[in-house]
């Protein structure tokens, strides 16, 4: 029916600065997360594109930029159902401070369950984005025919979410999943069933080393809303 690229943001202030981002405004890409995107229109030169579907955010649409440019006439469509979670009172509080908050164990091992104080569940999270892939997935088949390839811009806990749905798995077991910045992640969805193509490509192998300092190395512990990636 459709190929569905997935592209994480690149490396956020938010993300260095260990900063649940959320729905804040003026968060872009830091340094790393600029050269990230640069590299982006190299890497998915070989994929015929029909369209780009983005976050509204502002890390997403400056992570789409150098695609954009190498790519003139691309249409561009931004759609909130693939925005970050609305983390209501965590949004702008650091990481460190929430791993305290009785809420987080919930997240991390209940995650069907939790619901952010003043903003959304993540099943209501992984209930929009399901949703719009499936809007689109639709809407651009029918346009361009039932080969089309095209792109998502969006963010760790929404693309885990998504791959999760596409695996069959409950959103409880989403926090076993990883998708670094700029990352790649492509599902196939069919007339019967998804299949999973990439997760989490960035052809960088760093990342791979044990990690000393990193929330995933604590107690085995995901990062809420994704991690900065390899430093």
């Amino acid at each position: 029916m459709a190929t569905l690229i997935l592209v994480r943001h690149g490396r956020s202030t938010a993300n260095t600065a260990g900063v649940l981002a959320g729905w804040t405004p003026g968060v872009g890409l830091d340094e790393r997360g600029g050269l990230q995107a640069a590299a982006l229109p190299g890497r998915l030169a070989p994929v015929a594109l029909a369209a780009v579907v983005t976050s509204p955010l502002q890390r997403c649409l400056e992570t789409l930029q150098p695609l954009l440019d190498a790519r003139p006439g691309l249409p561009l469509h931004t759609d909130e159902r693939i925005g970050e979670c609305h983390y209501g009172d965590w949004s702008g509080r650091k990481l460190a401070e929430l791993a305290d908050e009785p809420l987080m164990q919930v997240v991390q091992q209940h995650p069907s369950a939790a619901a952010f104080p003043g903003g959304e569940s993540m099943r209501a999270m992984q209930a929009r984005a399901v949703d719009a892939v499936r809007d689109w997935n639709s809407r651009l088949a029918q346009e361009h025919g039932e080969d089309v390839v095209y792109l998502m811009c969006s963010h760790g806990d929404v693309i885990k979410s998504l791959v999760a749905d596409a695996l069959g798995m409950h959103l409880d077991l989403f926090q076993r999943i990883h998708v670094e910045p700029c990352s790649v992640t492509a599902i196939r969805y069919t007339r019967t069933r998804p299949f999973l193509l990439r997760l989490g490509d960035t052809g960088d192998f760093g990342s791979l080393a044990p990690a000393k300092h990193t929330a995933e190395a604590q107690d085995g512990a995901a990062v809420v809303g994704g991690g900065a990636g390899a430093r």
